[in-house]
Order: structure tokens, then C-alpha cells, then sequence
């Protein structure tokens, strides 16, 4: 399929680029364009995420049309996976009978040793629970894993919902809704009096969660969530909270000895919640989560009452997407390594890897040009972070070692064993790492995933198979439109080895200040220019909210210094001396693919939760107030002080 390099329909020409450059590009159309009722966002990503989910749906499809697939191999339990989610017929007969024995459980709790005993249960099988855990490299020595902890216990996205007055009438709805998810599970069409009584018990109890959680902002500060502690060490910090019942109940307790905690707060405070008194209120909590969580797998009134809430309230999406399209995600998040096996096989060419490789080597020569030619770093800053530069590891397309799923029992036709069971074996594989060397070869996305990452504790950047398609990427384009586009996100994700999180860590992956105190106070000074900058803007679907600028910086750090390095990158590789095309030089094309790729609509309930939740700004400051720090926007497109483009040159930030 030919895609062209710059789809000239969907510009708006009545937008100068000086002006609203992503307007320009994007605003045809945007003009026109509608957001399908089972979506609550459509754009550039979205699109190849609907691609990618339909390659995977013909997979599963394929596969699950073969009955006489062995139920122990890959395929066979992709098949019975898939097949368990799209009986529907099945999954409406079962009804609400697979809660029956989970809430018995919970009616057993008698006191606060078996309530913890519940979050180490719930921990173990996949449930929400008062507390979250990864396991990760330890940030003080790259080599080893550790168990990470951080705070949890909310419905809610944020703590800052439960007190920020903007989100009173999502509070409003979600007490409606808890007391709705009880009514269900009780078999009541609608709430009564009881359910009503344990939605107040879930509510208060959520908002005293809630006022004990660090905030989002604090939440990225990698130096202060690192905190070593042994498991003795955790329970003298919090004594009432109880960590010998909930890590031995998850069955981790004589595999730990040392822990990463993530917010020691929290666990001090929250502890003082886990009382007597209380329990009644607790065990009302369980059960809501319970079955808040399991909703998605249960019958329709479960389902549709669940994205109610979690779906049209919060992202203001119309309407449930189809059984099949939930089926795929489902087997996807259960052995989405075994369908990128598949996946790769039919969409990822030998092509797109060699010139992907090109491509990065250029953005990391220009990188290091960059880096060298500070004027604000010192000599021994600098030394350090070309060194970190040298040691950048890239991975693209899909992992060299698949994943092992031989351990992941399926169940034929029944789907919420099969959920449980999905959950134990994640946990089980996770838990796993804690007994040896670091899997330098594991992959934290799908090679189907349209995304990208780059990974502070082991300093790697990583570009799954399907992000390598039209507009980031197009095997048939000049290089000015691979360079704004792919090149600008592989120049973003090795950006974020600087940013404010990244920069903490050297190039082994270690947290450790390999800065001077003059460096980092310039860098810092650079950063509070960039949050200030993003502080002052209003999307225009939601013009009373506003970025928040120290929540998205490392972000806007990874699209200031990805596009500016990609800009010097396709210098490197000869741009400068292309020829035009259709009427755009090459520097323009290269500006109108970045702008190409941010194309993006969704819902103001959407907007209104990412600007609260996301650190990614809106995407359309990611286009247009990048561009605006960008002396060589300027250049392309004749921008002067008259145009709404112009930023005044001592205001322009240029970090890396």
C-alpha cells in the first residue's frame, strides 16, 4: 500500500504555519473529522492502533476457528483465550455466579490480620488492593531486581479528584456508580438503601486514601521514591500496616528481602486507617474493587454499568466497543509476546529495520554534536553525558528471545479462570525475576504496540514493529518526512535519558548526580522556563484547564530536544541539500511531518482527565509550542514578530 508522505487534504491553507502550524497541517481534517461512538479519541496513533488491533483480531481468528489446536501449545491457548471472551452466550448464562465465591471470602474477613491477608491475596491473582508492586532494576545497582511499592486503594484516576473542584461531578457520579456495582452484585436492579450505605462507607474511606497519596508531580521524582528498605525496616516505618500478612499472604515473603519503597508516607499514613472500627468500611471497599475489576468479564449488566462510569463519564466515549475488539485486548494483555511472534512474520519488513538503524545512528551522532557543543555544560558534565550517550542501547521491531508462556494454564470456556490465571502467571513471571540476573532482552511493549519507550534504569530506547508505519515512517518517503516523524520520536525517547527523571540516572542505568552544581542549576533554570511556558496553556476544547507544566516537562523535554536533534540528524544525513517537493523545502516538509503526526481529536471528558492524569501534554502544544523554541521553525517558514507563532528570542529554550 502506498501511503503518501504528506496528505495534502487534510491541511487547512487558510491556517499559516507562522501562525498555527498545527492547524495547518491537521486542520481539514480536523474540521471533519468524527470520533466513531466506540472510541473516545481518533488521530495518528489511533489509527495504527486500530490497524494493528485488526492484524491481531485475524490471528486470533484464524486461530480460533481450529478446535483441533493442543490446548499446551502457543496457538491452542491464544485460541481458548480468545474463544472465552467472544462466548457471549456463555458469559451471559454464568452471569454473576464466578463473584459468588470471591465476595463469601470477603464476607470472612473477621479481623485486620485476614484483611491483609486479602491484599496479599489480591496482589497474587491480579486484583486491586491497597498497594502496587513492580519488580524493576534496582536503581542503586543496575545489575539486580528488586520488588518495588507504591500506593494504591483508589477508584478513582488521581487523588487529586477526590478534592479538586473541577472534578466535583465525577465525584457526584462515582458515588452513583459505586452504589450501583453493589446493587448488581447483590442482584438488585437498582440501588437500595444498603447499597447507598456502603457507597458512603467506600466513598469516605477513598477520600482518607486519597489525602495520604504523594501527588502525580511528586510522583516523577525518581531520587525521592528511591528508598531501600528491608522487610524489617518496613514494618518498624508502619507496624499497622501490616507487611509480614500481606507479603506472606501473596506468597512473596521469604523471596524478598529487600524493597524498594516508593512513597514511605503513605504507608505510615494509610496504616492509621487499617483500625478496628474501620472494617466494616474496608470490607465494603473489597467488594466494590472486586467487582469493579472482574465487571469487564461478567455479563452484560455488569459491563455495561462499568463503562458507564470508567467509560462515558471519564473519556466521554458513547459506546462499548465491540465483544470482538475486547476479546483481542484481553488475549492480547494475557500472551501479547506469542501474537507479536505471529504479527511480525506478515508487518515488519527488512527495510524499515535497516533504514530504523540509520536513522538512530545519525540522531545519536547528532546528539553527541549537540551535547558537545553546550555552552551552558561544563567539560566534566559533558564527559559524563556523551559517555551515557555511548552507552544507549536501541531495540527495534520485536524482542530477540520470546517470551516463555508453557506455565499459563487455559481453561476451554471459561473465561474468568482464564482471568485469574492470566493474572497468577504474570505474577508469578514478575515475582520470578527477583531469583536472577537482569533479562536484558525483555521487552515492556508488544512488537504490535504503536508506541515507543526509552528505560532510565537500563538506558534503552525501544521501537516496536508497528510504530514503524506512514506518518512516522514511510519506507517511500524523502528524508524529511522519516526525520519529522520517526526521527523526532527516536531523538524524544534518547531525549528522555536527559530529561528530569532520565538525567538522574548515568549510562549504566544507576541513580547517581554525575552533575556538577553549576550544571544542574542551569539545567533546572532551563526547565522552569519549559514549565512556565506549558503553565500558561489552555487547550482550545477546554480553554478553564491548563497544562500543567511540572506534571508534563519530561516530556516536553523528550519533543524539544527529539525534534531539534532530528532537524541536526537529518542535516547529518544530507537533508540540507534537498531538492523541494511539491512546492515545500525540505526543512518545511520535515516540520509539516512532525506536525503530521500529532494529528489527534477526542472527547473534553478526556482532555479534562489527561490534563489531570497524562504527562504527555495535548497534542497540540506538543506541535506547536515545540516549533515555537525551534530557531530553525522560524527559519523555515519566515516567521516574524507579527506572526502568533513568535516567541521572542531571550523566551526560547533550547535544553539539549
Amino acid at each position: 500500500m502506498t501511503v503518501p508522505a504528506l496528505d495534502l487534504s487534510r491541511f487547512d491553507l487558510s491556517q499559516r504555519p507562522a501562525d498555527d502550524l498545527y492547524r495547518h497541517v491537521n486542520g481539514g481534517w480536523l474540521a471533519t473529522a468524527t470520533i466513531p461512538d466506540d472510541h473516545a479519541q481518533i488521530g495518528s496513533f489511533i489509527d495504527l492502533r486500530d490497524r494493528s488491533e485488526k492484524a491481531i483480531h485475524e490471528i486470533c481468528e484464524g486461530l480460533a476457528k481450529d478446535r483441533g489446536l493442543d490446548l499446551t501449545s502457543e496457538a491452542g491457548k491464544i485460541a481458548a483465550l480468545y474463544r472465552s471472551f467472544v462466548d457471549e452466550e456463555r458469559v451471559e448464562t454464568v452471569g454473576a455466579a464466578p463473584l459468588t465465591p470471591l465476595l463469601e471470602r470477603i464476607e470472612g474477613i473477621e479481623d485486620l490480620d485476614d484483611l491483609r491477608e486479602w491484599f496479599g491475596w489480591c496482589m497474587r491473582h491480579g486484583f486491586s488492593s491497597l498497594l502496587e508492586t513492580e519488580v524493576e532494576s534496582d536503581p542503586g545497582d543496575p545489575t539486580r531486581y528488586l520488588l518495588f511499592v507504591t500506593q494504591d486503594g483508589l477508584g478513582l484516576p488521581d487523588e487529586s479528584y477526590y478534592r479538586e473542584p473541577q472534578h466535583e461531578a465525577i465525584r457526584e457520579q462515582y458515588q452513583l456508580h459505586l452504589a450501583r456495582m453493589l446493587a448488581l452484585a447483590a442482584g438488585r436492579g437498582e440501588p437500595q438503601q444498603t447499597d447507598t450505605a456502603q457507597a458512603r462507607q467506600i466513598w469516605e474511606l477513598e477520600t482518607a486514601i486519597a489525602a495520604t497519596h504523594w501527588d502525580i508531580v511528586k510522583t516523577r521524582d525518581l531520587v525521592a521514591m528511591y528508598n531501600l528498605r528491608t522487610i524489617a525496616d518496613l514494618a518498624a516505618e508502619a507496624p499497622d500496616f501490616g507487611w509480614p500478612d500481606i507479603l506472606g499472604a501473596a506468597g512473596i515473603c521469604c523471596k524478598v528481602k529487600e524493597v524498594v519503597n516508593c512513597q514511605p508516607s503513605f504507608f505510615t499514613e494509610v496504616a492509621a486507617l487499617i483500625t478496628p472500627d474501620r472494617l466494616d468500611d474496608w470490607k465494603a471497599w473489597a467488594r466494590f474493587h472486586l467487582i469493579s475489576d472482574l465487571s469487564p468479564y461478567l455479563s452484560k449488566a455488569f459491563v455495561d454499568a462499568n463503562f458507564a462510569f470508567y467509560g462515558t463519564a471519564l473519556t466521554g466515549q458513547k459506546a462499548l466497543r465491540a465483544r470482538w475488539k475486547r476479546a483481542v485486548g484481553f488475549t492480547e494483555a494475557a500472551m501479547g509476546e506469542a501474537l507479536g511472534k505471529i504479527y511480525v512474520e506478515g508487518n515488519y519488513p527488512a527495510e524499515a529495520a535497516r533504514r530504523m538503524g540509520v536513522l538512530i545512528a545519525n540522531l545519536l551522532a547528532a546528539y553527541h554534536e549537540s551535547i558537545s557543543a553546550l555552552t551552558w555544560m561544563s567539560d566534566e558534565t559533558k564527559a559524563e553525558a556523551l559517555k551515557k550517550l555511548e552507552s544507549f542501547r536501541a531495540k527495534i521491531g520485536h524482542p530477540v528471545v520470546w517470551r516463555d508462556y508453557s506455565n499459563l494454564r487455559v481453561v476451554e470456556g471459561d473465561l474468568v479462570a482464564n482471568v485469574i490465571a492470566s493474572n497468577e502467571f504474570d505474577w508469578d513471571y514478575e515475582i520470578g525475576k527477583l531469583a536472577g540476573p537482569i533479562n536484558r532482552d525483555e521487552w515492556l511493549m508488544y512488537p504490535q504496540t504503536v508506541n515507543a519507550y526509552y528505560h532510565p534504569l537500563r538506558n534503552e530506547i525501544v521501537f516496536p514493529a508497528a510504530i514503524l508505519q506512514p506518518p512516522f515512517f514511510n519506507v517511500d518517503a524523502d528524508d524529511a518526512i522519516n526525520y519529522g516523524g520517526i526521527g523526532a520520536v527516536i531523538g524524544h525517547e534518547i531525549g528522555h535519558g536527559f530529561d528530569d527523571q532520565g538525567s538522574t540516572c548515568d549510562g549504566e542505568g544507576r541513580l547517581r548526580d554525575w552533575w556538577t552544581e553549576e550544571d544542574r542549576a542551569a539545567f533546572e533554570e532551563a526547565t522552569k522556563a519549559l514549565i512556565a511556558q506549558y503553565d500558561a496553556l489552555s487547550p482550545a476544547q477546554t480553554p478553564e484547564l491548563h497544562v500543567n507544566g511540572a506534571l508534563t516537562i519530561g516530556e516536553n523535554i523528550g519533543d524539544l530536544g527529539g525534534l531539534g536533534i532530528a532537524i541536526k540528524a537529518w542535516r547529518l544525513a544530507g537533508g540540507a541539500d534537498a531538492e523541494p517537493i511539491d512546492g515545500y523545502t525540505g526543512l518545511q516538509r520535515l516540520f509539516l511531518s512532525w506536525a503530521a503526526c500529532w494529528s489527534y481529536h477526542s472527547h473534553d471528558e478526556l482532555v479534562a482527565q489527561r490534563l489531570a492524569v497524562d504527562p504527555h501534554s495535548p497534542a497540540e502544544f506538543r506541535c506547536n509550542q515545540i516549533v515555537r523554541n525551534i530557531d530553525e521553525f522560524y527559519e523555515a517558514f519566515a516567521v516574524t514578530e507579527t506572526d502568533a507563532a513568535w516567541l521572542p528570542v531571550a523566551d526560547r529554550v533550547t535544553i539539549w
